[in-house]
Order: structure tokens, then C-alpha cells, then sequence
């Protein structure tokens, strides 16, 4: 008599495999965080179709070279003093003759050189946006501080937001860029 001899199963079993790798997958996609740049916190100005004109003492002129070295008002500067200069321009209120008739009517014009480093840019476009915000708080008689917490969600604190951002406007314009030469 012969015995029969089963066969043996010698694979192995990965019917459940794919459950493992799936559950893996997941894991790994939810515990994984993945940065993305938030890019530059600014508001696109509406289209305008007719060109507005502008008296050439309400505009702060500033050119970015390509060496990155900033010429504001004909003069040029480094990074700190812009932040004083431009608050002088926008506070000015009819004062001096040379710098702007209200803070409603200055404009901050930025050229920059096709050569201007990203980061000299935005650290000029940063200490003009200090010098707003410096000219809102005095305006809200706050510290600088207290008026960078104040929060557009509540209704109190939107209303004094509101009311330093209709006594200081941020116009600031950037100027299509081309070659510029500081002597």
C-alpha cells in the first residue's frame, strides 16, 4: 500500500500583505507633515484702467539696485534709516514741502533692478510695512505690540483697525523692474 504524501504547501500566505502596506501608508501620510511656503501676505490692488494722477511730492520714490543698495529720495541709504525716512514722508501732513500732504495721499514707489536679490526686497517692503504699522499704533495711542494683537475678528479691535488703516492707508506701488544703475 502507498501511502500518500500530501503535498506541502511551501508559499506563503501574503493574503494579508497588502492590508499591512496599506495601514503602513496611511500611517506614514498622516503622521508626516509636509511644509509649503505661505508666500508674501499682501493684497493685489484692483485693476486700474485710467491712469490717476499723482503729485510728485505724495510719492516716496525708493530704487533697488542690483548690488542690492537702496536709493530713497535721490539719496542713498541703508536698511535701517528706511524705516524713519518713510514714516517722515507719510506723517509729513503738509509740514515739510518735499514729502507728502496727508498720510491718505503718500505712495511708497518701489523700483527694483532685474539684478535685486529677493531677500533685499522683502526686507525693504518689511520695514515699510513696520513704518505703517508704527504710524497705526501711535495713531491708536498703543504700543506697537498691543496694536500687532489686536484682532480683526473681534468687533472692538476690528473697528480701531479699521480706523488706523483709514488714517494710514498702505500705498505702497512696485514699479515694473529694469536696469539700474546707482552712481
Amino acid at each position: 500500500m502507498r501511502y500518500l504524501q500530501r503535498e506541502r504547501n511551501t508559499e506563503v500566505n501574503t493574503g494579508s500583505m497588502a492590508d499591512i502596506a496599506f495601514l503602513l501608508l496611511i500611517f506614514f501620510l498622516v503622521t508626516t507633515t509636509i511644509e509649503t511656503d505661505k508666500g508674501i501676505m499682501m493684497k493685489l490692488p484692483n485693476k486700474i484702467t485710467e491712469e490717476v494722477p499723482l503729485n510728485k511730492r505724495n510719492v516716496f520714490d525708493i530704487l533697488i539696485n542690483s548690488d542690492n543698495e537702496i536709493l530713497a529720495e535721490d539719496e542713498r541709504i541703508e536698511l535701517p534709516q528706511l524705516k524713519q525716512k518713510a514714516k517722515a514722508f507719510i506723517d509729513n501732513k503738509g509740514r515739510n514741502e518735499f514729502s507728502s500732504d496727508s498720510p491718505t495721499k503718500a505712495v511708497i514707489s518701489i523700483k527694483t533692478d532685474r539684478g535685486t536679490t529677493y531677500a533685499t526686497y522683502l526686507s525693504v517692503l518689511d520695514e515699510l510695512k513696520l513704518s505703517y504699522n508704527e504710524l497705526r499704533a501711535a495713531h491708536l495711542h498703543l504700543s506697537l505690540e498691543d496694536y500687532l494683537k489686536l484682532d480683526a475678528k473681534k468687533i472692538n479691535d476690528k473697528a480701531l483697525l479699521n480706523d488706523a488703516r483709514k488714517a494710514y492707508p498702505m500705498q505702497i506701488s512696485d514699479a515694473e523692474p529694469t536696469d539700474i544703475a546707482l552712481e
